[in-house]
């Protein structure tokens, strides 16, 4: 007992004993400075696409090492199923239609460069509350949140003016118009409309002159002079921007400057993936955030040759695979520079995959597991629920699976938090800090409530019943497959969000998702007896919910999202716009 006692009370023994009472299994917050962030965001990737979560024949190592090293969540939610509103949700934490960045009509996602609407200036992005915590801020991508308000060189809505010190990618998203071998894509179905009606005017004024020549009608020159001209001029107003879709839309910028108009999309994916690992080099010695928000797996599926043909699932699965590679490419940069301890990296999609993009017989949208919908559906979580993978070695507990409901949105105030920097208190922030969840010093999502959003329209609502683990989901619209039984619409491309597409609920659909996740088997009063019960609790959580809505500008309107001529991105004088930077460099 006296030797022990005196062991005690060695200097030495007593620092080792407290040490070890005191260490615990993960690095504590207190000794942690600011961390890095590196945002990985994939473009229309399926839940159902990744290997970390059940995809055995689309090889996804890296992200599936970013899995087993970190947290894999498995209900993580976007706050929109399309590109535009859900990135406006993820970058400000807010649902999209509290900005004016969900649409009252059939245009949902930003269609134009030259378009004045976007993301609105009064909207505080977490890279400008990190630029102010003095991070270097940088978005190597796809931005499709808008450029210009009124005039050419305003940027109103660029990156930079959104806090980002850096940017260089796309300020459009990828259209299959930007690659000339493919069939165009954007506003395919109103461009056939707009050269048949060319063609009827056009056949119609051709007539009439012939009727004229020969004596079969009577007109005088004069009217025929005018049916001429309204014809060219008809087919100049629509021609002069849907005919050059590639040299509007398809373009790169570094900061303000364009560096390629069109865009050359052979050496897009090398370029991105070497400014991406140029910015971390730049940065390392400093805290930085880089969102790199991948062109990676949107069509026409840029895909370089190494990866053609690699996979069992055509372009889209070679596309996947190059896709995986890179973030391989972005891990090992991390690494490299001796910062994998001090920085925390994220990944995930912006919505679900497009069930509904073929060519023929060749499937070019991807692949959402076992749940049902895609892309553009509000409610059904094929289109809403993402992969969402977290990675903070030392800190987070690697190999963690958490079933928890969780948002997109929640990116917004966990950076922000982990940052030094507070949330905006003179606005509605829905997103929650992921930091205890992902840690596990609390067992609960902090949401109760999500609400699932088709364009302005509200399709659906999930209730966390926390007490008893039961996540129920209710449905108060559904788009009408086409065809009937198919899954998707096929038929027309994208389903809508309101009109004769979409059927009506009263009472709402109900699925407990814990048990039925594909939402298979809707639950009645009959069959459920918390029916009743579940159905009014939601009810209220809209009203409460829509009293904290105000009036926003739209800016996905008509007026907002046509092509205007002097809102146009141009490298040279307009309309002569064409350059190349990167290829004199």
């Amino acid at each position: 007992a006296s030797f022990l006692l005196l062991c005690f009370r060695s200097p030495l023994v007593t620092r080792l004993i407290f040490g070890l009472l005191l260490q615990a299994p993960l690095t504590q917050l207190s000794t942690i400075t600011r961390p890095n962030f590196v945002l990985l965001l994939a473009d229309d990737l399926g839940i159902g696409d990744v290997g970390c979560y059940g995809n055995d024949t689309i090889r996804t190592p890296n992200i599936d090492r970013l899995a087993k090293e970190g947290v894999k969540l498995t209900q993580h939610i976007a706050a929109a199923p399309l590109c535009t509103p859900s990135r406006a949700a993820f970058l400000t934490g807010r649902y999209p239609l509290r900005s004016g960045m969900d649409a009252v009509n059939d245009y949902r996602v930003i269609f134009w460069n030259a378009g004045s609407g976007g993301l609105p200036p009064n909207e505080t992005t977490f890279a400008k509350i990190l630029q102010q915590q003095g991070y270097s801020t940088g978005l190597i991508g796809k931005w499709h949140q808008g450029v210009n308000c009124e005039s050419r060189n305003d940027h109103c809505h660029h990156p930079l003016k959104h806090g980002f010190d850096y940017f260089y990618g796309m300020p459009f998203t990828l259209i299959s118009d930007c690659q000339p071998t493919e069939i165009p894509e954007m506003d395919r179905a109103f461009r056939r409309k707009l050269w048949l009606s060319t063609q009827t005017i056009g056949l119609l004024t051709l007539t009439a002159v012939l009727g004229r020549l020969t004596g079969l009608i009577s007109v005088r020159w004069k009217t025929l002079t005018c049916l001429a001209g309204f014809s060219l001029l008809f087919f100049v107003s629509w021609f002069s921007s849907y005919g050059f879709v590639r040299y509007w839309n398809c373009i790169i910028m570094r900061n303000h400057g364009i560096t390629e108009q069109p865009m050359l999309t052979d050496r897009t994916t090398s370029l991105v993936l070497r400014e991406s690992i140029s910015f971390i080099e730049r940065n390392k010695h400093k805290p930085f955030l880089l969102f790199l928000s991948f062109l990676h797996s949107h069509t026409p599926l840029l895909t370089t040759e190494k990866f053609l043909g690699r996979s069992r699932h055509g372009l889209y699965g070679d596309n996947v695979e190059e896709m995986d590679w890179m973030v391989g490419q972005v891990l090992d940069a991390v690494d490299k520079e001796g910062l994998k301890d001090t920085t925390l990296v994220y990944f995930a999609s912006d919505h679900g995959g497009w069930l509904e993009r073929q060519e023929g017989k060749r499937q070019l949208g991807g692949w959402n597991g076992i749940y049902k919908g895609g892309k553009a559906m509000g409610g059904w979580e094929g289109g809403i629920r993402v992969p969402g993978i977290f990675r903070w070695t030392g800190v987070l507990p690697a190999g963690t699976v958490i079933d928890e409901p969780t948002s997109l949105m929640d990116i917004y105030p966990t950076v922000v938090h982990l940052a030094g920097g507070a949330v905006p208190q003179d606005r509605v922030i829905d997103g929650r800090d992921l930091l205890p969840l992902l840690r596990g010093t609390v067992s609960h999502s902090e949401h109760e409530f999500l609400f699932h959003y088709c364009g302005i329209h509200l399709h659906a609502v999930r209730w966390h019943q926390k007490d008893t683990g039961a996540v129920w989901k209710a449905h108060y619209v559904t788009p009408i497959f086409s065809p009937p039984g198919a899954g998707a619409c096929y038929d027309r491309g994208f389903c809508p969000c309101f009109g004769e597409g979409v059927t009506h609920h009263e009472p709402p659909l109900l699925f407990e998702l814990s048990q039925d996740p594909s939402e298979a088997k809707p639950l009645s009063a009959d069959t459920e007896p918390l029916f009743d019960t579940v159905i009014r609790k939601i009810g209220r959580a809209i009203e409460e919910h829509r009293r904290t809505l105000t009036p926003v500008p739209e800016q996905l309107s008509v007026s907002n999202v046509v092509w205007k001529p002097w809102l146009q991105p141009c490298c040279g004088t307009f309309p002569f716009c064409w350059c190349d930077k990167e290829g004199d460099n």
